[in-house]
């Protein structure tokens, strides 16, 4: 980059941004939507989130963890405007309508039928908004016999097959986190970002038809390969790795666990003779290849837990670092927060929201030069007079809308 450009961005942190100058109104609700607008605001884009009146995005109410405000609203909307609008009133339909004319992307993760019925579809919009994108996000797709369904997270994550190889042996178990909807918000946003490279070659916008199953699919690709042909799937093996092993939680003598993983036959040596000390294991018919290791976890478990069992964590993990194996700390949510990497790397800083400045992690992608945009988590409608006056709607015609209960 021209040194002099370099030197003006890092004097003015944020100044230019990828998505600068872009509009996104979002009809959004929950995780998947609103994380893949959020990470567009990152980026510069300015985003405006419709919500209903009164009640707003249902995840608002999800929980009251962050000094009365919900976590995941807080992860996932910063950077935001809020505007309330009744979009089911004909007036606020109108507006809407006006709204995204001006934009340059629409998302909606409405059930389904509902932005259809709003007059928000892509065969509705796309005469009017030639170079509008628009990225519709559902569970099933918009086609095919489950279109119709509801989905949630949960749900999803069953109908992808994820819960079929997570858990132990006697139960299954889904992903503490939103593992669907980030998955399709992650899709959203970089697809999103496709169509905007596609339209400054083009002029012309893109309809992205995103379904949550799908996302998840991809992410189940390797499962799916490994049953290849009917073949045994991987099997739920709790916190250790279903088919690379070893690889997982390992108890040692203090009553304390590591988690460390080893991934070729050079590793594999290394750490029977410097960490194990038991040089005879290298060849043992039952453990000379990553498919026979995985075939008898449970006799190289005892035998890993045996040499562990006169050690401390802390002294296994000095071993396992000296031997240069890979491992890792077992951390709680307690830990993360203080966690020493994300420290050092000055990855916190803080938002505002409507009960003060709250902590925030500083995206992960971050282009040299460029400060991610960082603004405050919106209140409720915080916006709302704010847009309409920008499509020239008069005060006494916001307060009239008030009145009747249509923002």
């Amino acid at each position: 980059m021209n040194e002099q450009i370099l030197a003006a961005l890092e004097a003015r942190p944020g100044a230019v941004r990828p998505l600068d100058g872009i509009t996104v109104v979002s009809l959004e609700h929950a995780i998947a939507a609103p994380f893949a607008t959020r990470q567009l605001a990152d980026l510069g884009a300015r985003v405006i989130k419709v919500e209903r009146p009164g009640s707003g995005d249902f995840a608002r109410g999800y929980d009251k963890r962050v000094d009365g405000l919900a976590s995941h609203f807080v992860w996932t909307n910063r950077s935001k405007e809020s505007v309330a609008l009744d979009v089911k009133n004909p007036k606020a339909g109108k507006l809407l309508l006006d709204l995204v004319q001006n934009a340059d992307v629409l998302v909606q993760n409405l059930a389904p039928g509902a932005a259809a019925r709003l007059g928000l579809s892509e065969e509705a919009l796309r005469e009017k908004c030639p170079r509008l994108i628009i990225c519709d996000i559902s569970g099933y797709g918009a086609s095919g016999p489950h279109r119709d369904r509801k989905a949630y997270d949960l749900l999803i994550q069953s109908e992808a097959g994820f819960l079929s190889v997570t858990g132990t042996p006697e139960e299954r178990v889904k992903a503490s986190i939103s593992l669907a909807d980030i998955c399709a918000g992650m899709y959203a946003y970089s697809g999103i970002l496709s169509a905007l490279l596609l339209r400054e070659k083009t002029g012309k916008g893109s309809h992205i038809d995103l379904s949550m199953l799908e996302s998840l699919a991809e992410w189940m690709s390797y499962p799916l390969y490994y049953a290849y042909k009917g073949a045994p799937p991987p099997p739920r093996t709790g916190a250790s790795h279903a088919t690379i092993f070893p690889y997982g939680l390992f108890g040692c003598g203090d009553g304390r666990s590591v988690m460390f993983g080893l991934q070729n036959e050079r590793e594999w040596a290394t750490f029977c003779l410097e960490v194990l000390q038991r040089e005879h294991l290298v060849a043992d018919p039952r453990f000379n290849s990553n498919v026979q290791r995985v075939q008898n976890r449970l006799a190289l478990t005892a035998e890993i837990e045996a040499a562990f069992s006169d050690d401390t964590a802390e002294g296994v993990v000095a071993k396992l670092d000296a031997a240069g194996i890979a491992n890792a700390n077992v951390r709680d949510m307690a830990d993360v927060w203080s966690h020493p990497q994300l420290e050092a790397r000055d990855r916190w800083t803080e938002v505002e929201s409507p009960v003060g400045p709250i902590p925030a992690l500083i995206p992960p992608a971050q282009l040299d030069g460029v400060a991610p945009r960082m603004d405050a988590v919106p209140a409720l409608g915080e916006h709302t007079a704010k847009v309409l006056r920008e499509l020239g709607v008069s005060e006494a015609d916001i307060a009239e809308l008030c009145g009747e209960g249509v923002k």
